[in-house]
């Protein structure tokens, strides 16, 4: 198996990002480090340009607004990466770390050794497939007028040059070197949107699988615990499992804290999107490449969301089941003081560790509610229609 997090790794290091962040100039912000966000925040001006051009017209107003709020939700993954970019690379080593401690067998992870293994199996496999979908959608969109301009000139037709995004510039971007330049420039910032949201959102669901993954090695040392009769041995193994305990809870609260702004504008944000996206594929029903476009966008906004909910699902309820663990254990065999500690634990797990930021909590229970929400919002306009 790769090394852990590599791919979101590779996407950093194109955004000009290095895991050098123990030197004073590694924690200094540079250009090479906020072009990135200055690109995508540029981009803002043409896209809004183009819906006051075409205000009157709702068809390409909400086809243009959906990308907007896709453009503002990057600006906000890319803000948050930049100032908590330190802590993104130390919960990085930690989770090297840890992993590289359960594969070496050493006693504190040994029992879980198969749930690490197998987590960042399918960590890997996530943040993979997650980044070949964001590619391909945003391949798609470069290649549409590519493809549209190469089948005129085969037939020997004239056709209107067309932007992959829906942009208006202040100069006139359809035709020669204009047209040329504005292609580029799209590009560029699909680029950006593409590896940045393989990064922080790959990130994410890779932390969240491995958490889990430690909390269930957690359960099965708690579980299997014997409780020798060797007072000594018991204290060394029963503060082990207590440090293992609060570092996994460390971990959750400072992922917490590191995706807040994530995680809420993933919500209002794609909120949004779901309205205009359901409007968009109501309205262009008739045509099978619209609604192939418009089906295809909506499941990748989803997919997004759907990483948050589920990340921040796994690790409440494995959290909350290292209760069930200690009440399974043979706690009885336990001496009193032994006892004690896994009270504490037991207090300590009663409560849920929430991926929330204000109200939003990241949760499968909440992605169910948008995406009855969207149905509903079908209804609705194919009603008013």
């Amino acid at each position: 198996m790769g090394r852990l997090f590599q791919l979101q790794e590779y996407c950093l290091r194109a955004m000009a990002h290095r895991d050098d962040m123990d030197g004073t100039e590694g924690r200094a912000l540079s250009l090479q480090h906020i072009s990135s966000l200055i690109l995508v925040i540029s981009a803002q001006y043409p896209l809004i340009s183009y819906v006051a051009y075409n205000r009157n017209d709702m068809e390409k107003v909400t086809a243009c607004l959906s990308v907007v709020f896709t453009n503002m939700l990057t600006v906000i993954k890319i803000s948050t990466f930049l100032a908590n970019r330190k802590d993104f690379w130390e919960m990085i080593r930690r989770f090297r770390k840890m992993h590289e401690h359960s594969a070496s067998h050493i006693p504190r992870y040994r029992e879980g050794l198969d749930y690490v293994a197998e987590a960042n199996k399918l960590a890997s496999f996530l943040g993979r497939a997650y980044c070949l979908s964001c590619g391909l959608t945003g391949l798609y969109f470069m290649l549409g007028p590519i493809v549209k301009i190469g089948a005129c000139r085969w037939h020997g037709t004239t056709c209107d040059k067309e932007l992959p995004m829906p942009m208006k510039f202040p100069f006139n971007d359809l035709e020669s070197p204009g047209y040329e330049v504005c292609f580029l420039y799209t590009v560029l910032v699909t680029v950006v949107v593409v590896a940045y949201a393989s990064a922080v959102d790959g990130l994410f669901i890779s932390f969240a699988i491995n958490l889990r993954a430690h909390f269930q090695t957690l359960q099965s040392q708690i579980e299997n615990w014997e409780f020798p009769s060797s007072k000594p041995d018991t204290q060394i193994r029963l503060k082990s499992i207590v440090e293992y305990h609060v570092l996994l809870l460390s971990l959750s609260r400072k992922l917490r804290s590191m995706y807040t702004p994530t995680v809420m504008g993933q919500f209002v944000i794609t909120s949004l999107q779901v309205g205009v996206i359901i409007y968009q594929l109501v309205t262009n029903m008739d045509s099978v490449m619209d609604l192939l476009l418009y089906a295809s966008f909506f499941g990748s906004i989803m997919l997004q969301l759907f990483i948050y909910c589920y990340g921040g699902e796994i690790i409440k309820a494995e959290s909350l089941q290292v209760d069930t663990a200690v009440r399974l254990s043979n706690w009885h065999l336990a001496s009193p003081k032994s006892r004690t500690s896994l009270s504490l634990i037991i207090l300590q797990s009663q409560k849920e560790v929430l991926i929330r930021a204000g109200f939003f909590v990241a949760s499968l229970a909440n992605f169910v509610g948008i995406c009855r929400t969207a149905l509903s919002l079908i209804t609705l306009i194919k009603s008013i229609e």
